[in-house]
């Protein structure tokens, strides 16, 4: 029979074209199979596996090989202090995205007695989860194109025990149907060039809508800001995850859309460009 150091050998070779951690990925595949933690497999290269475990190990590093992320392959993925389920319907979370949820989370709109929240372009509902999970008290609202992207967001919800809003529609359409007025404005919305997607290794397996951000990237949040100041309450809070070279353009768009609102942009720990901020104004009176 098979031996479990053989086969990491085989499999780390094999996948080592598509990832830089070809070495890990075989060890998580064959933790997975085997239904052990990773230090097991590293522990115990001699461990013989049967027929079945071959045949499934096989199966999944071929998916690897083929260059499916890891994340389609488990159908989950870790984000912030969660975990998070993922199909193929939506965008995988990066950590990046983790940085838009803090300042949420810390901000002082999230602390509002009241606080409404909503996530647009919600995907997988990893920031509207993690947000609901963090200020259980808000009311917290996502919304996405894809019907398909709504259900993972619901069952992320249901697997952490949080009740979120989901609304199917086109940015902030849903809202401003059923009157929706928001503190906080969260979205991570396609930003990638159109020219540029299929070009990107990532457009094999994740979905354009997700991805797509139109001629320059930014088409979804001119859209969006343009509808926004119908959705926001005073005092209300923006946050909007940009790509590392959009910075200044996005926080014009912001500030076009939003001509009282305090607006800068936040780099992320590479000190590239990542958040755009908005606080709108309170009322004097």
């Amino acid at each position: 029979m098979p031996m479990l150091g053989t086969l990491l050998s085989e499999t780390r070779t094999r996948i080592a074209p598509v990832s830089i951690s070809a070495s890990l990925d075989a060890q998580l595949l064959m933790a997975f199979v085997l239904g052990v933690d990773r230090a097991h497999v590293i522990a115990h290269p001699e461990r013989e596996l049967t027929p079945d475990q071959v045949q499934h190990f096989a199966a999944l590093a071929a998916r690897r090989a083929s260059g499916e992320p890891m994340a389609y392959i488990f159908a989950r993925r870790a984000f912030y202090d969660l975990d998070l389920a993922v199909s193929p319907d939506v965008l995988i979370p990066r950590p990046e995205t983790e940085l838009l949820v803090e300042l949420a989370i810390e901000s002082e709109q999230a602390h509002r007695a009241d606080c409404v929240a909503a996530d647009i372009g919600t995907g997988s509902g990893a920031i509207a989860v993690t947000f609901a999970t963090h200020v259980p008290a808000a009311a917290v609202y996502a919304v996405d194109l894809s019907a398909a992207a709504l259900e993972v967001a619901h069952r992320n919800a249901t697997l952490n025990h949080v009740q979120i809003r989901l609304l199917h529609g086109d940015l902030l359409s849903p809202l401003i149907e059923n009157r929706v007025t928001v503190d906080l404005l969260l979205a991570n919305l396609p930003y990638i060039a159109s020219g540029v997607v299929p070009g990107l290794e990532v457009s094999r397996f994740e979905p354009a809508l997700a991805l797509d951000g139109g001629p320059d990237g930014l088409v979804l949040i001119r859209r969006l800001m343009a509808a926004a100041p119908l959705v926001l309450r005073a005092g209300a809070l923006v946050l909007l995850e940009i790509g590392a070279d959009q910075g200044a353009s996005a926080s014009d768009i912001v500030r076009a859309a939003l001509p009282s609102a305090q607006v800068d942009v936040i780099q992320d720990l590479a000190g590239l460009d990542r958040i755009v901020r908005a606080v709108t104004p309170l009322n004097t009176g």
